[in-house]
């Protein structure tokens, strides 16, 4: 085994046998929820395409922190391709925050992964053609508001709350969807204002936009149901299991609202991503608009 790296609530550690990182995160009352349900990832080098080292503004009551941040390459982790750039920073998994006086530790750990990215310290920025990081395997289920989703791995069933759905989806009765049927996924974080919602794209269906709580297709979230760290990994596995199935090419991406833009500026405008990050994940989105 290699260099680690112990910050606030991971341990990041180089896997020379394997070229990769591993990532164990620590449980505990202040670790991120999404965190305790991912456990531990093992990041494959080629499925990142650089690393930065920033400090963190303190907080009241808080003293400096020096943040080290592994840039995913695009296409190369279904958690974040499902994400879409909807998780808050606390939250992102390739961030590991450590007290501003291991300043020095963090860089040099930068520095060797930089190494090891290859020339330049930059790694593949092409959008990889097959997912290179594992995400949870099914079966799976997931409690929304109006549904309780479920996924065997070769289907997705909604199964309609007698109380949370709307009379639309309760007169038309349970859904399935094989996944041969679906052609994409579409998730929105349950923290965004008003609420979010884990959508099915079929083949088939019409090019009018839907209301999700009308929408067959989709679970709607609300308060204690959906929450990230249940929804996005079940919606990590279902998009993993699609791109198995079909070329990326013939997989489209959900389609981006305006809201989706926004959020991906004020990551930009914040420093979480860099202009070249930015570019990139807006060029994507807006193309599959």
């Amino acid at each position: 085994m290699g260099d680690v790296l112990a910050g606030n609530h991971a341990v990041w550690e180089f896997d020379a046998d394997s070229d990769s990182v591993l990532i164990r995160f620590a449980r505990g009352m202040r670790t991120p929820r999404l965190w305790h349900a991912l456990g531990e990832r093992r990041i494959p080098l080629e499925a990142l395409s650089g690393v930065t080292v920033g400090t963190v503004a303190p907080g009241v009551g808080r003293r400096e922190a020096v943040a080290l941040r592994a840039v995913p390459r695009p296409g190369a982790d279904p958690l974040m391709e499902a994400a879409a750039g909807q998780l808050k920073e606390s939250c992102d998994p390739y961030r590991l925050v450590l007290p501003g006086d291991r300043a020095e530790q963090a860089a040099a750990f930068a520095e060797a992964l930089r190494e090891r990215l290859g020339p330049g310290g930059d790694g593949d920025v092409t959008p990889a053609e097959r997912f290179l990081v594992a995400v949870p395997q099914p079966p799976l289920t997931l409690k929304a508001y109006d549904a309780r989703v479920g996924f065997d791995g070769s289907a997705v069933t909604l199964h309609w709350s007698r109380t949370g759905a709307s009379s639309t989806k309760w007169r038309a009765g349970d859904q399935r969807y094989a996944l041969a049927s679906l052609a994409g996924v579409e998730w929105v974080s349950p923290d965004r204002p008003g609420g979010g919602y884990l959508r099915l794209r079929p083949r088939d269906a019409a090019e009018a936009v839907i209301a999700p709580d009308h929408d067959l297709a989709a679970a709607v979230f609300g308060v204690g149901y959906g929450a990230v760290h249940e929804s996005l990994p079940f919606a990590a596995a279902v998009l993993a299991a699609l791109r198995e199935r079909a070329p990326v090419g013939s997989v489209p991406r959900a389609r981006v609202s305006g809201e989706r833009l926004r959020h991906l500026s004020e990551l930009h405008s914040t420093g979480l991503l860099t202009d070249a990050e930015y570019e990139t994940l807006r060029a994507r989105f807006t193309a599959g608009a």
